[in-house]
């Protein structure tokens, strides 16, 4: 495969899973409702950054250990821990009315920094990730290795552009029809997602990681 052919096709692989509902699509509309449209490109820079690293990690065979059930299992039931704190968080927020659209608000932080944190801690707490890593993502990388380095560059750009382009898409969305949006719609809208994540983090823990450690018989 050609470095064009596995830009393209690590573009096209990307930019369908990063379409996919997920806590890392949760938490971009979450923040780009209060942070604007710098949400897109930080988050993406935070999810990136993991992604440098777990590249790293599978060229010296991280890949193998992910696929072990056990340690799977681990991460799935960390991961959906994670994804229940802060679903739990959203709903209380949005349920006690401790956020708003106040526009003072978000000039107050529209600096981004929280979004690049969420971008990062989104990211490493959704188990799926790791596992896509460690399978189709793995599969990548060696296929990558074969062009050298020319061969990783091109495969991660082109990863990492979907990510960019999906997430900053969906935060101009967002931020962009705002205005039609009310305090209680907000909340009740944070409130909804942070379901869905507590929802996704039961998923997790039950299914694949008690299920996996074999404590559900």
């Amino acid at each position: 495969m050609g470095n064009l052919t596995l830009f393209a096709t690590a573009f096209m692989v990307a930019f369908s899973g990063a379409m996919m509902p997920g806590p890392l699509l949760t938490v971009a509309i979450n923040q780009s409702l209060r942070r604007g449209i710098v949400v897109g490109p930080l988050i993406s820079l935070g999810h990136g950054l993991m992604e440098i690293l777990v590249v790293g990690a599978l060229l010296v065979g991280l890949g193998q250990l992910l696929e072990h059930g056990l340690v799977a299992a681990a991460v799935a039931l960390g991961g959906g821990l994670v994804l229940a704190w802060m679903g739990y968080g959203m709903i209380r927020e949005g349920w006690q009315g401790e956020i708003s659209l106040d526009l003072e608000q978000g000039k107050e932080q529209r600096d981004g920094k929280g979004a690049f944190a969420a971008g990062v801690v989104a990211t490493v707490a959704n188990p799926y990730w790791l596992l896509w890593w460690a399978t189709i993502g793995a599969n990548f990388v060696a296929l990558a290795r074969q062009g050298g380095a020319l061969g990783l560059v091109s495969f991660f750009s082109g990863h990492i552009l979907a990510d960019f382009l999906w997430y900053t898409l969906v935060a101009f969305l967002v931020f962009t029809g705002k205005g039609l949006l009310t305090d209680k719609l907000y909340r009740g809208l944070i409130v909804v997602l942070g379901f869905f994540l507590v929802g996704l983090a039961l998923y997790f823990i039950f299914s694949v990681g008690l299920s996996g450690l074999g404590l559900l018989g």
